[in-house]
């Protein structure tokens, strides 16, 4: 069960990326650092996760992030790509296992394929996303074990301020349900906190019966 729950920090770790010229909400030039601290529900740090713009090339930046856990301890790093289209941004579907649960996989042969997230250019209020998924296939010979990540009802509900660590920020707010099945189901409802100039500043998870399992912040952002 904590192997499926830790899956729900995903979206968190993945919202922040590309460069200004490609998009209005993730602005990206090599070298721009953020952090984001990951939180139980008893709002008890649980993970801090650095980030950096590894490089950018045309319209793809390369993520690098590093993960330790409360008491500074590495958990893993690792990074991943992310691209500009004339749609929007698209982050590449590897980036959605967040990385509590690579971590506990990095001694394995990884296998992961999928529908990547889009991030239009321009979002509005009331406006539906494109669903998202992720398949996560581990070799353990004799046998492989299969994780399937869904990302459906994706919707932009509304506009709010949000204040972390690293500042105030005007968002929009994105609603989505995801869906883990490894053996047995889990559903969970989450909630993204977006703002233009620097991508994604706060993320909640919620349990089936609406009750909060953890929570992402911003916790500092350099250019």
């Amino acid at each position: 069960m904590k192997t499926t729950t830790l899956v729900f920090a995903l979206f968190c770790i993945t919202t922040t990326v590309v460069s200004q010229d490609c998009s209005k909400y993730f602005p990206m030039d090599e070298g721009t650092k953020f952090q984001i601290t990951n939180y139980d529900k008893k709002d008890r740090a649980s993970a801090v996760i650095d980030y950096v713009v590894k490089e950018v090339s045309g319209n793809t930046a390369t993520m690098f992030y590093e993960m330790h856990d409360d008491k500074g301890k590495m958990i893993t790093s690792s990074e991943y790509g992310v691209t500009c289209t004339n749609d929007g941004v698209t982050i590449d579907f590897s980036s959605m296992m967040s990385p509590e649960i690579l971590g506990q996989y990095e001694d394995m042969e990884v296998e992961m394929s999928g529908t990547d997230l889009l991030y239009p250019n321009n979002l509005s209020v009331g406006q539906s996303l494109p669903d998202a998924d992720v398949l996560m296939t581990v070799k353990m010979p004799p046998m492989n074990m299969k994780m399937n990540m869904n990302f459906y009802n994706r919707k932009v509900q509304g506009n709010e301020s949000v204040t972390t660590p690293a500042g105030t920020f005007d968002c929009y707010v994105i609603t989505y349900d995801s869906e883990a099945k490894m053996g047995f189901k889990m559903t969970n409802s989450n909630k993204l906190w977006l703002s233009e100039g620097f991508g994604m500043v706060k993320s909640e998870t919620y349990n089936k019966k609406g009750a909060l399992i953890g929570k992402s912040v911003l916790t500092s952002f350099t250019e």
